[in-house]
């Protein structure tokens, strides 16, 4: 990898679905970017109330958590597009394409990571989707591979539906782990007690389960879509 994307659709995506990989990787001479479409907000709020003070301080804030979060596995590189969150939507997908479009003009990479087209955010399926459109292998993209990863209490929980499968895994040590809990404690407003998946607990168990399903103590899990070799 020489320069991986990231794409989220919320801040704190880019943490539960790929902390590990960038915390195993920070010191390295990979070049990582992330980008951030939807503010991960303004969906607790209703229409009449997202324009309020209150509201666009907490999209603020949450920014601000994420700046702080990739601090912590070293990502210096980011965007917020703001997009409503909870109402992509409502956005035409060729307006979200266009802003993955240009991320990836601007920053070349040969690497992409987005959201499972199996997930129970409506959100993430629509990133997923948009995403698969703005790196269709055309003659001389820079696009070379493609990834889709978990978040959790999303993308175990759609239930009834094609779960997320698998089928590449990255093994982490004990410190990425702990880096992926630490950088995901910077989004305190999304942290709850265990058992629910978003504590350290439950991303830690998750680590776990993913290692045992590769032999290893820890590890992330990914679905490989596509590469050229």
């Amino acid at each position: 990898m020489d320069k991986v994307l990231i794409i989220a659709a919320h801040p704190d995506d880019e943490v539960l679905g790929c902390g590990g990989l960038l915390s195993k990787y920070q010191h390295s001479e990979t070049e990582f970017k992330v980008i951030f479409l939807a503010e991960g907000t303004s969906c607790r709020y209703s229409d009449k109330e997202m324009a309020s003070d209150e509201v666009q301080s907490q999209i603020l804030r949450r920014n601000n958590f994420g700046i702080n979060a990739l601090k912590y596995v070293g990502v210096k590189s980011h965007s917020f597009y703001n997009l409503p969150c909870g109402r992509l939507d409502t956005i035409p997908i060729l307006e979200i394409n266009k802003i993955i479009e240009g991320e990836i003009e601007e920053f070349q990479p040969d690497v992409v990571f987005t959201h499972s087209e199996n997930d129970a955010n409506n959100d993430h399926r629509i990133i997923n989707n948009s995403t698969i459109m703005a790196t269709r292998p055309i003659p001389g993209s820079c696009v070379k591979t493609v990834f889709t990863y978990e978040i959790s209490s999303s993308t175990e929980w759609n239930f009834g539906q094609k779960r997320f499968d698998p089928n590449y895994f990255i093994e982490l040590s004990e410190q990425n782990v702990e880096n992926k809990i630490a950088a995901f404690l910077c989004y305190s407003s999304e942290v709850r007690a265990f058992p629910f998946p978003r504590s350290p607990e439950g991303i830690k168990n998750n680590c776990i389960n993913r290692g045992m399903q590769a032999g290893v103590k820890y590890a992330e899990a990914y679905k490989l879509i596509r590469t050229i070799v």
